[in-house]
């Protein structure tokens, strides 16, 4: 059996009354994108620190590779955090360089430069970038030292959708490499995305953990059909599959649509404004939680 690139046991961090990490155990295997998902106050920031090395523990342990986390941890890890200021008057290059002359056997500048994707801002100041070129600089200090595991922290918080897709592209290119990925975000359609494996958290416990399909098989079933109400002239009480009235429109759940829609017809329904939604990681987040990814 594999062993687990991070294995975390039991772990807990307290601060006087409060328990923000209430003993969650976790285990990733190598060469997959983890996803840690949990609305903010959840506990996910503290465990991520504590796994980091940047707190201590309350108690409970972290293994990497089968082992406790030793001085060799913070060499072959990195890690994108959320918010890092960079100096202003160095250029990305300068900036390049003297990350990569902290460590003993760094990526090449030609690899790092390639795969995110740097060629054009080589000699920008540091302050005269975008927002999604500095993300990806930022990715790029994190694969400086060749990481075997890589924390991404809110990678493409606050980007512009086509900033945001070509981040994601560059992270399944990591993945493809070998690495394995430790995510969190805000945005559910990059969980979908990117990870292989999730766990949610929510008042310092893992409440769910699987891919993503798994998840929405689980705690999702059903197809949803939203029809506005005055499409619908019969009573809802004759209606052959489970409907409710949400803000004017009528929903109704099927488990296939195909054959949802055979009886629709039947009943001779306008379906001229009709839409489907399918569960997805989402509605499950929402399920389990009660709460947006953000609140």
């Amino acid at each position: 059996m594999t062993t687990p690139v991070l294995e975390v046991k039991d772990l807990v961090k307290r601060y006087r009354s409060v328990e923000a990490v209430a003993g969650i155990s976790f285990a990733i295997r190598p060469g997959i994108c983890f996803g840690l998902l949990g609305p903010n106050g959840a506990g996910k920031t503290t465990a991520l620190e504590v796994i980091e090395g940047i707190i201590p523990p309350t108690s409970g342990a972290v293994l990497f590779n089968g082992v406790p986390k030793g001085a060799a941890f913070r060499e072959q890890v990195g890690i994108q955090f959320q918010h890092t200021t960079l100096l202003d008057f160095l250029t990305v290059r300068d900036t390049l360089v003297t990350f990569r002359n902290l460590y003993h056997d760094p990526e090449s500048l030609d690899a790092l430069v390639e795969l995110c994707n740097l060629q054009e801002i080589m000699g920008n100041m540091n302050n005269k970038i975008s927002g999604g070129q500095a993300q990806r600089l930022m990715l790029a200090l994190a694969l400086v030292n060749k990481p075997q595991l890589v924390f991404l922290d809110e990678p493409s918080t606050g980007l512009d959708p086509q900033a945001r897709r070509h981040l994601w592209e560059i992270v399944k290119s990591i993945k493809e490499q070998g690495k394995t990925i430790v995510l969190t975000t805000h945005s559910m359609d990059e969980a979908e995305y990117l990870c292989d494996e999730i766990a949610i958290m929510d008042h310092g416990r893992i409440i769910a953990q699987g891919s993503p399909a798994e998840l929405v098989r689980h705690y999702c079933s059903g197809t949803i059909i939203s029809l506005p109400r005055e499409r619908v002239t019969i009573p809802l009480a004759e209606l052959p599959l489970p409907a409710r009235e949400v803000n004017g429109l009528l929903e109704l759940t099927v488990e296939r649509i195909d054959l949802g829609l055979e009886v629709l017809l039947g009943l001779k329904i306008d379906l001229s404004e009709m839409t489907v939604h399918s569960p997805d990681l989402e509605d499950v987040f929402l399920h389990l939680t009660g709460r947006k990814l953000r609140e």
